[in-house]
């Protein structure tokens, strides 16, 4: 099920009618679904563009199609249509887009790897940067290789104890520690360079 806000629908309400072709839709899809780089993507779809295999969702003066292989992504997604300040922002939350994680069940490598690709690999791109499991021992010590921006990075040491690691033990029960395994001297394009961070 999608819950779509009554300002989001009167805001594609009001799209549809301006662009004046008949049984114009509003098309919602899942890119890139069940990884870190997932995202939803909205767009007009006219009659003769739908594969008829959609799930559609009947809205106050325009129909919303959610294309066949997006609907598990797209389940129980909220879309609203925000006022702040003097504009208005279209938002859209979907829970399952990325991925559910792994349960208790999983391995810790499973586990782990999930957490890394899906929270603190995004935050390390945002520098150029991130960081691989090279390996998870048998009492929880997770080694990692850092690469692009965190490779050589004066940084990489306080982003491995005070955030990877942190986050890590806190999200996944089982890891005991956090080790650097990457050779920071071979550095080519750090972030910040060896020497001049502290």
């Amino acid at each position: 099920m999608i819950n779509i806000s009554d300002t989001a629908q009167s805001h594609f309400r009001k799209l549809v009618e301006r662009e004046g072709i008949p049984g114009l839709g509003v098309r919602l899809t899942a890119v890139d679904p069940g990884t870190p780089r997932a995202d939803a993507r909205l767009e007009f779809a006219e009659p003769s563009e739908l594969a008829g295999d959609e799930w559609a969702v009947d809205c106050e003066g325009f129909t919303l199609y959610v294309a066949a292989d997006s609907v598990r992504w797209l389940d129980g997604a909220e879309i609203d249509y925000v006022f702040q300040g003097t504009g208005a922002q279209l938002t859209i939350r979907a829970p399952k887009i990325k991925g559910e994680a792994p349960g208790e069940a999983a391995s810790l490598v499973e586990r782990v790897r999930w957490v890394m690709e899906n929270e603190i690999n995004p935050q390390l791109a945002s520098h150029g940067g991130r960081a691989t499991v090279e390996e998870v021992s048998a009492d929880g010590t997770v080694w990692l290789r850092f690469g692009g921006g965190c490779h050589g990075c004066g940084m990489a040491d306080v982003t491995l104890k005070q955030g990877i690691e942190k986050t890590l033990m806190a999200r996944v029960p089982g890891v005991t520690a956090v080790r650097d395994a990457t050779d920071h001297d071979s550095g080519s394009a750090p972030y910040m360079p060896r020497g001049r961070a502290g």
